[in-house]
């Protein structure tokens, strides 16, 4: 690679889209494309395999973190990324919690949101499948709405099974009775591009037909008679930095191939953000089932120590309203590294002083005036309570002692006292006046 070559892809950051159709079968193919292509970020599909089936192990040796949602012989989604731990924002697209498909996966990479889809095939129409699949669309839709208007890059990735168009398949003629490209699939399909999704393909290729699935049927592969289902959309902060956008076709042409290639994009890379990078603390050590005790991810190793995986608590901490986006934020804003400026320490209180409760404004001043009050009369002794026998036999000493009694110190509405006169002028109470001479 040449020295222009070299500073290019430094300077580009490559989010890919690969649905593997069997990650236990696909795996030495999935293995050849990470080391020949190297992507930073990874969206996989169609696992088929449970939780405890994944293979970490292979991932980490090939230098990526990696998050998964298995479900066993259908679906499932993974999130990789090179070099790092992806940290996990949501399990699970919101909206409906009796749906138990592995369809979706959200987490943070490389300062990119990144959401990893599997939509629904829909097949056979009509029936509860293309229900299941329209429904499940919609619920999309309501959490994309969200995703979209963050500030930050955000990038939807994965099988949505839709071939928006009739320029992204060979030949429509024979896929009209398909849900694939049913007018309802495509229309759920264009209102998440109108909500300000960039589809990155379609962006860079313009009307150039460009496939990302050949079935193993009919020879499609060897007739190129394929189909555009496998999208990358990306929000505007995201999609102000996309350079180059592609399919890597050489992988579909693999023995024992899936159906599908991967499909990536060059987006640059943001410049480097000053303390940033946070070193992984020690004794993070892997839970049951691949998470660790405390779910956060460490600077960029060369080779990820451990995979990242949030507890089942972060999905239940997820509802289906619309109200869980500030969540998500605040997940995806400390998995990035972007601490919010709202959030303003407390200075510590100086040594010697205790420290004053908040209260309302128009008691702030005798808060803060009482308790100097009170340090001064303490470093004086003057409000030490005199006794009447030592200073005087007289009655009109007494009765001066009881009026100092009766005067009760400022209040402090909550704040620290710390001389309690009522208390230190029992003796004086006691004490009874001399006889007059």
């Amino acid at each position: 690679m040449t020295g222009s070559a070299t500073a290019q892809a430094m300077n580009t950051l490559r989010i890919a889209t690969y649905n593997v159709n069997g990650i236990h079968s696909r795996l030495p193919q999935l293995l050849e494309w990470l080391r020949r292509e190297a992507p930073d970020i990874v969206g996989l599909q169609e696992l088929k395999s449970v939780d405890a089936g994944f293979p970490i192990g292979e991932l980490h040796a090939a230098g990526y973190g990696a998050l998964w949602l298995g479900q066993s012989a259908w679906n499932g989604v993974a999130i990789l990324a090179k070099g790092c731990d992806p940290v996990e924002s949501r399990r699970g697209l919101p909206g409906d919690p009796r749906d138990t498909q592995s369809r979706y996966l959200e987490a943070m990479a490389h300062g990119v949101l990144v959401g990893c889809l599997y939509l629904p095939n829909g097949n056979p129409r009509p029936g509860p499948k293309f229900d299941y699949k329209l429904d499940w669309f919609a619920r999309l839709q309501r959490h994309a709405r969200q995703l979209v208007a963050l500030p930050h890059p955000v990038a939807l990735i994965g099988d949505f099974n839709v071939v928006p168009t009739d320029a992204d398949i060979y030949d429509p003629a024979s896929w009209r009775r398909d849900a694939l490209l049913q007018p309802e699939s495509r229309q759920a399909y264009a209102d998440l591009l109108a909500q300000g999704w960039t589809d990155s393909l379609r962006q860079v290729h313009g009307d150039r037909r460009i496939y990302t699935f050949w079935d193993y049927f009919r020879q499609h592969w060897q007739r190129d008679a394929g189909l555009r289902i496998d999208h990358l959309l990306l929000n505007p902060p995201l999609a102000a930095r996309l350079r180059d956008a592609g399919v890597d076709r050489w992988v579909r042409d693999l023995p024992h191939a899936s159906d599908h290639a991967p499909t990536w994009i060059a987006l640059k890379a943001p410049a480097p953000r000053a303390g940033a990078a946070v070193p992984a603390r020690k004794g993070d050590r892997p839970a049951k089932g691949g998470k660790t005790a405390s779910g956060r991810s460490g600077a960029a190793p060369a080779r990820p120590k451990r995979p990242v995986r949030a507890s089942p608590a972060s999905a239940k901490a997820v509802e289906a309203s619309d109200a869980t986006a500030p969540a998500a934020l605040s997940n995806a804003r400390r998995a990035a590294r972007m601490p919010l400026n709202k959030h303003l320490s407390k200075p510590a209180p100086t040594a010697g002083t205790k420290p004053i409760k908040a209260v309302e404004p128009s008691g702030k001043a005798k808060t803060v005036d009482a308790v100097k009050s009170t340090k001064a009369s303490k470093a004086s002794g003057a409000t030490k309570p005199t006794r009447a026998s030592k200073t005087t036999k007289t009655a009109k000493a007494t009765k001066a002692t009881k009026a100092t009694k009766a005067t009760p110190p400022a209040k402090t509405h909550g704040a620290a006292a710390p001389v309690r006169p009522a208390k230190q002028s029992r003796s004086t109470r006691r004490a009874k006046p001399a006889p007059s001479s």
